[in-house]
């Protein structure tokens, strides 16, 4: 098997009401970085004012929080990417921006590039529109 050290990223915005995300955010990250499912390459806190964005690093605001997550902090989400990402938090707002690594899809893509397989694209279906596109083709069949 091609052993790769990471495996494919995903980065979410995740929006909330406050300044922090509450608990029961955390502990769903915190569960799925136990169960090893996810590797939580890093996490930032993203508040956007009329003028101003201001970044916080999880480390910087961990303490505040009685969740225990680990996070690699290895900077992948950049400048660049916190300039793009803003636009979809409202101003006045705050969200999480956090880099997941996908373990479960490392394995998959480590088969893959032994068999010489290449992914060409991967898309991603949000979960509430497959939820109701298969609920609506389940009441059609009814």
């Amino acid at each position: 098997m091609a052993d790769f050290e990471y495996g494919p990223v995903e980065l979410y915005v995740i929006g909330f009401e406050g300044a922090r995300p509450d608990g029961r955010t955390l502990e769903a990250i915190a569960d799925l970085v136990e169960g090893g499912e996810i590797r939580l390459l890093d996490f930032l806190l993203v508040m956007r004012g009329e003028d101003e964005v201001t970044v916080v690093e999880f480390e910087d605001f961990g303490d505040e929080v009685e969740v225990d997550i680990d996070v690699l902090e290895s900077g992948l989400v950049g400048d660049e990417d916190i300039e793009e990402l803003v636009e979809l938090i409202p101003v006045g707002g705050a969200a999480a921006v956090v880099a997941i690594e996908l373990l479960w899809a490392k394995k998959l893509a480590s088969r893959f590039a032994e068999s010489g397989a290449e992914v060409l694209q991967v898309e991603r279906i949000p979960a509430p529109i497959v939820n109701a596109v298969l609920a609506e083709a389940e009441g059609a069949a009814s």
